[in-house]
């Protein structure tokens, strides 16, 4: 399993954009705890979203997809695919802190981030993530709940960086799968 670095390793500091993400995710932490148990959602690995990960995945070609779920304790990955062990490529655990990867970012903006290359983005490159699992291509899309509270990320990310050029086509098929795993949240499908 890939661990990231410890929290004494990595401390953002005063003021930068990992502390304005916290800030932010901390402001609608109750709301979206409150909606976790209305919805009955787990911070737990759950066989629907990943399948949904897996269909995400290989769909892509990307090593990675998650379907992220942000709570104050981290980052849960409730639906994830990855290369088995023993692949020759880092395996991830089922969370991460919240100032590693990207996934916070992008429920912070509420939209959708591409990043092809992440070290084209110098606020993005210099990431745990990067070091840790060497991933160099990232594309997330965030999960917003008809009350305007976003819940978390289904996202992509890979070693290899991507064409700029194949961008909007693999935003938009994250944005896709995003779009039937919200729908499965709302219909229940997860409790089934």
């Amino acid at each position: 399993m890939l661990s990231v670095p410890q929290p004494e390793l990595v401390t953002p500091g005063e003021g930068d954009i990992h502390d304005q993400v916290a800030r932010a995710l901390a402001d609608e932490a109750a709301e979206r705890s409150r909606l976790f148990e209305e919805l009955g959602l787990q911070l737990t690995p759950q066989r629907i979203f990943d399948d949904f990960a897996e269909d995400l995945g290989r769909g892509s070609g990307f090593l990675y997809a998650f379907v992220n779920l942000i709570s104050p304790d981290g980052q849960h990955f409730a639906g994830l695919y990855q290369p088995p062990p023993g692949a020759g490529y880092p395996v991830m655990d089922r969370g991460m802190r919240l100032d590693h990867g990207w996934c916070p970012h992008v429920v912070h903006r509420r939209r959708s981030l591409p990043l092809h290359n992440v070290h084209a983005a110098p606020q993005f490159s210099g990431n745990p993530v990067v070091d840790a699992a060497g991933i160099t291509s990232y594309y997330g899309a965030p999960l917003i709940h008809e009350s305007g509270t976003c819940l978390g990320t289904v996202c992509i990310a890979d070693p290899e960086p991507r064409q700029l050029s194949d961008s909007l086509k693999l935003r938009d098929q994250v944005a896709a799968q995003r779009d039937t795993v919200m729908r499965a949240i709302t219909t229940g499908a997860h409790r089934r």
